[in-house]
């Protein structure tokens, strides 16, 4: 994949419905983006933005950030995979990855089991099958027999994997084209490309909040940095990474239910390193910082502070 000089955005754009999101996702290549990579969790389908934007911004890379692995089954990822590879063709990458436990499990009530075998099995099957072959095969999680995509898509989409320790990296630099890893600070992406390898695209979402209110962007980095970092996999992440002893206390009040003492309890250090706040200036620049220290993709993610307009944010933070 062509790596050079991306900036990413991603759908769907906070605070507006999809119909009405066309006109700003027309303008992203013109303001000099060059990525849109949606994200899913509890409202809009991974997929869907991503077909509204091959047709409103046929320029950008589309990308899904993630769709689940668990949640659904090899054939319907091929399907959707290959349906938006024909829509935008040598410009859509299929990104995977297990989710988490509340996701698979609390929420949808499958055993979240053998997640380095399940994305490697998902890898593989679905390169060979966006790739117009026949599979017939047991792997060690799943079984696909006779299956064929009617049609293929002419191009192939590329695979990216949801990947945040040295396994998943190495695993997405072996079987994917490209890593999707997200809540990370600058100074972490060394560590991460050293996992990683020099070969493999390292993509990021990076989060940022445009305001110069610090107090208010704390406010705001620390109710979503709880809901993430107290899951499983993004603690063994920070713990990798080196924040596990600031994070222990949070954990601590999560575990006991006290919720606001989970989030009085991390620190400003952290907040600062993983939510990129300030003038919209300097948050441009904090998002450079990622790609000087070995980032290929920076994908920003809008997290809206009150009094910040998203056209504005849009324009403001895009490269210079």
């Amino acid at each position: 994949m062509d790596i050079t000089r991306r900036w990413g955005i991603t759908l769907p754009l906070p605070g507006l419905s999809l119909p009405d999101q066309r006109e700003l996702i027309t303008a992203l290549p013109i303001l000099g983006y060059t990525d849109a990579w949606s994200a899913e969790l509890n409202g809009v389908d991974a997929f869907t933005p991503l077909v509204l934007a091959s047709q409103w911004a046929p320029e950008l890379r589309l990308g899904t950030a993630i769709a689940g692995i668990y949640t659904r089954a090899p054939v319907a990822l091929a399907v959707s995979a290959a349906t938006l590879g024909s829509l935008a063709p040598g410009r859509f990458v299929m990104g995977i990855g297990t989710s988490s436990q509340v996701v698979v499990e609390q929420w949808n009530g499958i055993p979240f089991e053998k997640p380095f075998q399940r994305s490697r099995d998902m890898l593989q099957f679905l390169r060979a099958a966006l790739a117009g072959e026949k599979v017939n095969q047991r792997f060690e999680t799943f079984a696909v027999h006779g299956f064929r995509l009617d049609p293929a898509p002419a191009v192939p989409p590329a695979l990216a994997l949801a990947a945040l320790r040295p396994g998943m990296l190495k695993l997405a630099a072996k079987e994917a084209d490209a890593a999707i890893t997200n809540w990370l600070s600058p100074a972490d992406v060394p560590q991460v490309r050293e996992a990683a390898g020099p070969d493999c695209e390292l993509i990021a979402r990076v989060f940022v909040c445009p305001t110069t209110d610090t107090e208010m962007a704390r406010t705001i980095g620390r109710r979503v940095l709880a809901a993430y970092l107290t899951v499983p996999v993004y603690a063994a992440f920070h713990e990798w990474l080196g924040r596990g002893e600031l994070l222990a206390p949070m954990l601590a009040a999560w575990a006991k239910g006290d919720r606001k003492g989970a989030l009085a309890a991390i620190p400003d250090a952290v907040v600062d390193d993983l939510v990129i706040h300030g003038s919209l200036a300097a948050c441009r620049e904090r998002v450079a910082e990622y790609q000087a220290c070995g980032l290929d993709t920076p994908v920003i993610s809008l997290l809206p502070a009150p009094g910040a307009e998203t056209t504005q944010s849009l324009r403001k933070l895009a490269p210079a």
